[in-house]
């Protein structure tokens, strides 16, 4: 039997077919590149870093000593696109409103306060010393909320280039593992107990993972309050991703075509996102699943940026010149200094 129009759509999924066949060699570079900055994290000395921002230097690298072939721009893109969006899905089931509630009045209050002022402060350093706009806002959410997911979350509603992302995750690394060594000697400077230092980190480091070496460096009661304060943090990356999208909107900020034609895409992801907190808070998720989804997460996130760092030529990082590593210094210095302000006064 002939269906009218089934043709049309025989055609469409042909081309679908025909697009994912074009992305394996570049998804297959991507994949290795993954795996290889997992297993570079096992070294000593690299172990102060993720895989995300190994394989995202991986890929600048080898960019920076080999031509890209064409036959790996299509999966590159692939993974630095819709791949990244999935992973931030999967981000979601690692994350549950019970977190958010469990740091109490207090707790809250340094976690949304350090948040929103860093990100406001730093869109007007970012101005002030003449940073491009569009990395001025990676450089807030990846320092404001958890480092380069957050950065590629953004990218997705900014249109900032794959230059600007790969610049704002190398300062959110740098500063976010600057951080992870030099916390551990606040304690008896600050006088602060376990649970204070705990929400400190977690309110102000960059990376999960940086949050975690930083607060179990410390002790086991500190490393749990540490992340229980940084998945609060995530929490809210759908908001100010929400958010950001939507003042781009509609305050002309969101044309990204030369012509001013184009506009910006809605974020349907982050809607995802939240859809996966709502399965895990409303539901007692075997723990083989949580581990296995945070996992993909991870490698999902460490592809995405090992197809940034494919897609990005250094020159472009280098004729951004230190304006942009001043403004993420600044941005640090800040979030750290504002949380402990709070801690000591609410703590």
């Amino acid at each position: 039997m002939n269906f009218a129009g089934s043709g049309k759509y025989e055609t469409k999924f042909a081309a679908r077919v025909a697009n994912w066949g074009h992305a394996l060699p570049g998804l297959a570079l991507c994949v290795l590149l993954a795996l290889a900055g997992e297993g570079l994290r096992r070294l000593p000395g690299l172990d102060l870093f993720g895989p995300m921002a190994l394989a995202m230097a991986l890929g600048l690298g080898l960019r920076a000593v080999l031509p890209l072939p064409a036959l790996v721009v299509p999966g590159a893109r692939l993974a630095a696109g819709p791949l990244l969006r999935a992973a931030v899905v999967l981000l979601g089931l690692q994350l549950t409103l019970a977190d958010l509630l469990s740091l109490g009045l207090a707790g809250l209050a340094v976690t949304v306060t350090a948040l929103l002022a860093t990100f406001a402060l730093t869109l007007w350093l970012g101005r002030r010393l003449g940073v491009a706009p569009e990395l001025a806002r990676l450089i807030a959410a990846g320092t404001s909320i958890c480092g380069a997911s957050a950065v590629a979350a953004a990218r997705s509603v900014t249109g900032a280039s794959a230059g600007d992302a790969a610049y704002a995750v190398a300062c959110v690394t740098l500063f976010g593992t600057l951080a992870m060594v030099l916390m551990p000697l606040l304690p008896p400077l600050a006088g602060l107990d376990a649970a204070g230092y705990g929400l400190l980190v977690g309110a102000s480091v960059h990376e999960v993972a940086q949050v975690a070496g930083a607060g179990f460096r410390h002790s086991a009661q500190a490393g749990e309050a540490a992340m229980v304060a940084k998945l609060s943090r995530v929490l809210l990356l759908a908001p100010m991703v929400l958010g950001l999208a939507a003042w781009l909107r509609r305050g002309g900020a969101s044309k990204i075509a030369q012509d001013g034609a184009a506009r910006l895409p809605l974020p349907w992801f982050v809607f995802g996102f939240l859809a996966m907190v709502l399965v895990a808070s409303s539901t007692e998720l075997p723990e083989a699943m949580r581990a296995g989804a945070g996992m993909a997460t991870t490698f999902l996130m460490a592809m995405a940026l090992a197809g940034l760092g494919l897609g990005t030529d250094l020159r472009e990082i280098r004729a951004r010149g230190p304006r942009p590593l001043l403004l993420a210094a600044l941005a640090a210095l800040f979030i750290a200094a504002l949380a402990l302000l709070m801690v000591k006064v609410l703590m």
